[in-house]
């Protein structure tokens, strides 16, 4: 059974740093493409940011450009998402999700695209 547990939100400044965490189990976690996602209260689900399997390339959502980053250990089934210099708007439920694709396939924005998700974590960022 895949499963993704996400980890590290909580409640901060704005300007503070936070730093998710996401660990994959049941499945074979180098196939996969991986991604964060988010939800603010009344407003629908976006993309954050999206790794590639090895590592090689990235993609950001405008909103987080230079602020955030996303990165992974395949050895230990972790991605992981740096935020930096947070901001109220960036207050949301994380989520990590996984994409079974080829290597060389580009990183998706769309929901659609993942295959499992996790549960989210919270991030709070009071101004």
């Amino acid at each position: 059974q895949e499963q993704l547990v996400e980890s590290g939100g909580g409640s901060v400044q704005a300007g503070a740093a936070l730093k998710l965490s996401c660990v994959g189990s049941g499945f074979t976690f180098s196939y996969y493409s991986m991604a964060w996602f988010r939800q603010a209260p009344g407003k629908a689900r976006e993309f954050v940011a999206a790794i590639s399997r090895n590592v090689g390339t990235s993609k950001y959502a405008d909103s987080v450009k230079g602020r955030f980053t996303i990165s992974r250990i395949n050895d230990r089934k972790t991605v992981y998402l740096q935020m930096n210099n947070l901001k109220p708007e960036d207050t949301a439920l994380y989520y990590c999700a996984a994409d079974r694709t080829i290597l060389t396939a580009p990183l998706s924005t769309s929901q659609a695209q993942y295959d499992f998700w996790g549960q989210g974590t919270r991030v709070t960022v009071s101004s």
